[in-house]
């Protein structure tokens, strides 16, 4: 909890900071990419975890992943943090900065996932159905395919999940057969 809580107030800072030089939209994309660099590899993240690893090293380490790639700001922002021996948070702040930018830009992601693909249409009659629930925002979808739902979707918006997958249906069903209302209880 006090991670998230140190993660959240730098990730307020690095977005106060990339709003007031007009730099939001490079420093998010430089933030992506390095919460999804440390998505794709755990050296790294046991790399910015070890306290055997020191500080200087770390640096190093991050400048030669990073320097090129990502703009002055994010790498100045991230060099402070792991001066100050919080880089193991990276991660945290780049997705509590995420959050603070979708929220700053007023738009929602959707996530659907389905068994199949679905068209063009489809997908765009979700996002309407979406736009219903959170009106004046912008929809962001996001598609998965998961054959193993079997039929049917799973919208997720945030906190709200809509199941309405054949998956979920026949598991819903297995649990009432399972509790037999016929069988005298005494």
């Amino acid at each position: 909890m006090r991670n998230q809580q140190a993660a959240y107030r730098y990730a307020k800072s690095l977005m106060d900071l990339a709003m007031e030089r007009g730099q939001l939209d490079q420093v998010r994309a430089d933030v992506k990419l390095m919460l999804d660099t440390c998505n794709a590899s755990s050296d790294l993240r046991v790399m910015l975890k070890s306290p055997v690893i020191r500080a200087d090293q770390k640096q190093r380490a991050l400048d030669k992943l990073f320097g090129a790639r990502v703009g002055e700001i994010a790498r100045q922002f991230f060099q402070v943090i792991t001066r100050k021996g919080r880089e193991e948070l990276i991660p945290e702040i780049s997705r509590a900065f995420e959050e603070l930018y979708l929220e700053q830009k007023n738009i929602v992601i959707c996530s659907i996932t389905t068994a199949v693909k679905l068209t063009p249409a489809e997908l765009e009659k979700a996002r309407n159905i979406t736009a219903l629930r959170y009106p004046g925002k912008t929809i962001e979808m996001r598609e998965t395919v998961d054959p193993a739902i079997l039929g049917g979707g799973i919208i997720q918006v945030g906190d709200l999940q809509w199941d309405a997958s054949l998956r979920h249906k026949l598991h819903v069903i297995r649990r009432t057969f399972a509790e037999n209302p016929y069988i005298p209880k005494f």
